[in-house]
């Protein structure tokens, strides 16, 4: 009984490779008959791959590479704003703040960081242009603004800026335009990543079809976040400066003037008669008094504004460029043959995916 169980298996085996082969031969034969329409879709997606590569623009690519250190650890900050509280002083502490971990990147990434260097005038050539108008220029949005009067006037430049601080007067035609521009370069033109997430190097590239641009906005972003980043982590501890500085400036403009008010005293009675002390010691003895309080305050005073001084260097973090854009630029060009190549496979691949599919079907109908 198992030899015959065996036997029928065998034969349904060989029953199976001998209509596999008969099959592979009817598909090979059938796309065979089929081979001048397989070949004019390969040599179509040829022609029309090259044609792609023979009007693509080349992309430009700017990096720029650097290094973050950013003073993360209190030290010995406590014992100085332990001192600075003397005058009333809150020296803060490095250890916390806005910007943690990668919260830098997502700076680069934000609309105030892109539209104030859209909005920087740069030099090409002994000419003056905004960024933005830049853009505008080669990616010829004010040729598809034709038919678009409002768009085609649309100025950025310096007359419609406000108190000179790289912020646009509100027009909410503009600032959609602005929005559309700087959601377009995020998405298309800009990366910012950490290559090794183990160390601090961050690497911003900026890929624009215009080689001018790429450089001029990859250097106006780093150095515009860059100046952004450490006035901000600096901006308490550069106020405990000035405060320091001018009540340490007060203190010693009153000192000063007690020191001269008791030589004014001295000088103003000469010849005093000894009966009348009174008219130069009770002076001088207020004005000595006084002169030695501040100066033992002025001490405190100018201590504190040193410790302060030793804080706000501690505070500041290091941005230290390894790499920057140098001319030329490198180039991401979509070479001819890669188009061939590509473009031949695609359509080759699609006629064959429609070939079988209607054979397989008409199979299955005729079943």
């Amino acid at each position: 009984m198992g030899e015959k169980v065996k036997e029928n298996k065998k034969e349904t085996d060989e029953i199976s490779l001998r209509e596999l082969v008969f099959k592979s031969q009817e598909w090979y034969r059938y796309l065979l008959s089929k081979w001048m329409l397989i070949m004019t879709f390969v040599i179509l997606g040829g022609a029309l791959g090259l044609t792609y590569a023979w009007f693509k623009s080349p992309a430009y690519t700017a990096t720029t590479t650097f290094v973050l250190e950013d003073e993360k650890g209190t030290g010995g900050l406590g014992n100085l704003a332990g001192l600075a509280s003397i005058a009333g002083v809150d020296l803060g502490s490095s250890g916390g703040g806005i910007f943690q971990g990668d919260n830098i990147l997502g700076l680069y990434k934000s609309r105030s960081m892109l539209e104030q260097t859209l909005l920087t005038q740069v030099e090409n050539n002994g000419k003056k242009q905004l960024l933005v108008d830049r853009y505008i220029d080669f990616t010829q949005l004010r040729r598809k603004w034709s038919d678009k009067p409002e768009l085609v006037k649309l100025k950025f430049s310096a007359d419609n800026m406000q108190n000179n601080n790289q912020t646009l007067k509100p027009n909410r035609l503009r600032d959609s335009i602005l929005g559309i521009i700087v959601a377009d370069i995020n998405r298309n033109y800009l990366t910012v990543v950490k290559p090794d997430k183990k160390l601090s190097t961050i690497e911003v590239d900026v890929n624009a079809k215009d080689e001018f641009f790429a450089k001029a906005f990859n250097d106006e972003l780093v150095k515009n976040v860059s100046d952004f980043y450490i006035q901000t982590k600096t901006k308490k501890s550069i106020q405990n400066v000035l405060i320091l500085q001018q009540k340490t400036d007060s203190v010693r403009a009153v000192m000063n003037g007690a020191i001269y008010s008791a030589a004014a005293i001295a000088d103003a009675t000469p010849n005093l008669n000894p009966t009348r002390q009174i008219q130069r010691t009770a002076p001088v003895q207020r004005s000595q008094f006084s002169t030695e309080t501040n100066k033992l305050v002025l001490g405190e005073l100018v201590k504190n504004l040193e410790l302060s001084k030793i804080a706000l260097r501690k505070e500041t973090p290091l941005i230290q460029v390894i790499d920057h854009p140098i001319y030329p630029l490198r180039v991401d060009k979509f070479s001819r043959a890669k188009g061939i190549v590509f473009g031949g496979f695609s359509f080759g691949f699609l006629i064959l995916f429609v070939l079988v599919s209607r054979k397989v079907i008409r199979d299955i109908l005729a079943d």
